[in-house]
């Protein structure tokens, strides 16, 4: 996460002079060169610098998608995807110049398939939007990673969030995509079998590239029948060791849990604060059972059960739907309600992933590594998959600060990866994150290199993002 790895890379002026003119005639006032617009197209989450790209381009199909691509090949010119901005890495950033392609027009539901459980959409369609429409279907799309993202950037970083211990991430829910790779070729990764054994995963390839192996066109997905019963649920405990034991011993019980969520006393304070909300300010798991109303009863007792063998005295629950919605409108509003604890400061938000076995003592050792350092970071996870994230406030103009701040961020990845777990389990690589992949894929990433020369050999896609 060093400020020194985030740098500008070499600009081919004449190339982006040409694309733009050529594009300008092309698509008028979908294309956009105004500082404003160029300036929302970059990074804009975290304290990562912006890199502005030098237009931005808005197709509505994958035929003028096909021709950005082959005008960009042409010239040699980065074409950076785009599609709600939410990602927290850098992935929008155009260190090398270019066009930004910003997806949002492409936001149509092409087919449902409620007999197969499938459907496919554009990218630019956004999660909320997908699931109002398949609310009738009584089916939903189960990936939630908080942010109303689109379905494109949530399959270029591999997304998952709260729903993941139970539903898996979009690696497991994503069955095709079709991209347009270098050339202004269409290809199709797969059909919507749901097993193949016919050559390559591509699929699997192009979710979690961060776009930079093509623009991906549309994406084929699995999707879940609506629980009967939902219950949702508030757990405090005495301590984080408490909090997180709990959810290891829940996991390893085979409960189906469907959000396992871990909130530490800080961010509890906080969501209070920000949310209007009156829960105890200790450690806490928001946890949600998904059935019918006996399983869901049972699982709700099983899991208050396990909670009591770690001093939880206060688990209540509830099938309200209002009661539900306020509660994960507080954890979705988490990162909100961190930087609402230090107005003015920035906030540096970061996410590790470890074996379930081994998630008390990382978040325990995070927790006694803050506190030594005088830091204010609360912290917040996807606990159920071992996935926790750190949101550390500080003052970006004070260069001891920020060095503090990069310093912290070091340690916790190399506490994750000395227990055998991944620097990011879900932000995805983008510029924030390069420094810790070499560490954790070793020679790996000398193959990921080669994939990307193959099917990119002039570096068009996303240039600067996984590694440099």
């Amino acid at each position: 996460m060093a400020l020194n790895a985030i740098r500008a890379g070499a600009r081919n002026e004449n190339g982006i002079a040409a694309a733009k003119t050529y594009l300008a005639t092309r698509f008028g006032d979908r294309f956009q060169t105004g500082e404003a617009i160029r300036a929302q197209h970059a990074n804009t989450t975290t304290y990562i610098p912006a890199q502005l790209p030098d237009a931005v381009v808005f197709p509505e199909s994958a035929a003028e998608v096909r021709e950005i691509v082959e005008i960009a090949c042409e010239h040699r010119v980065p074409l950076i995807p785009f599609g709600t901005g939410s990602s927290l890495e850098g992935h929008v950033n155009a260190p090398h110049g270019g066009i930004s392609v910003d997806m949002m027009r492409m936001n149509r539901v092409l087919a449902v398939n409620a007999e197969d459980l499938d459907c496919t959409v554009e990218p630019g369609v956004t999660r909320e939007e997908l699931n109002s429409y398949l609310r009738d279907t009584g089916l939903f799309f189960p990936i939630d990673p908080g942010a109303n993202a689109s379905i494109g950037g949530m399959a270029s970083t591999r997304a998952s969030g709260t729903n993941a211990v139970r539903y898996g991430t979009m690696k497991e829910n994503v069955l095709a995509v079709t991209a347009v790779v270098a050339g202004g070729r269409e290809i199709r990764t797969a059909h919507r079998a749901r097993k193949s054994s016919a050559g390559y995963d591509l699929t699997r390839l192009f979710v979690g590239a961060e776009g930079t192996l093509g623009i991906v066109t549309s994406i084929t997905l699995r999707l879940q029948g609506i629980p009967e019963v939902i219950s949702g649920g508030v757990c405090p405990f005495p301590t984080i060791a408490d909090a997180c034991n709990a959810v290891i011993l829940t996991i390893q019980s085979g409960i189906p849990v469907a959000r396992i969520e871990l909130l530490d006393a800080l961010q509890m304070k906080a969501c209070n604060a920000y949310s209007g909300l009156t829960y105890q300010e200790t450690p806490t798991l928001f946890v949600e059972f998904h059935g019918n109303g006996e399983s869901v009863e049972l699982q709700s007792r099983q899991f208050a059960e396990i909670a009591s063998e770690f001093g939880s005295t206060g688990f209540i629950w509830t099938t309200n739907p209002e009661e539900r919605a306020r509660l994960w409108k507080a954890r979705h509003n988490a990162y909100w309600a961190q930087k609402s604890l230090m107005p003015g400061r920035a906030i540096l938000s970061t996410d590790v992933c470890v074996p379930i076995s081994r998630l008390a003592d990382c978040v325990a050792a995070t927790h006694e590594d803050i506190a030594a350092h005088g830091l204010v970071a609360p912290i917040v996870g996807h606990a159920g998959d071992g996935n926790f994230h750190v949101g550390l406030l500080f003052d970006d103009k004070d260069a001891a600060d920020v060095a503090q701040a990069e310093a912290f961020v070091e340690r916790l990845n190399a506490r994750a990866l000395s227990v055998d777990g991944t620097c990011t389990g879900e932000h995805g690589i983008g510029q924030g994150k390069m420094p810790f992949l070499a560490a954790e894929l070793g020679d790996a990433l000398d193959l990921m290199r080669q994939i990307k020369r193959s099917l990119d050999p002039d570096n068009i896609f996303n240039p600067g993002k996984i590694f440099a």
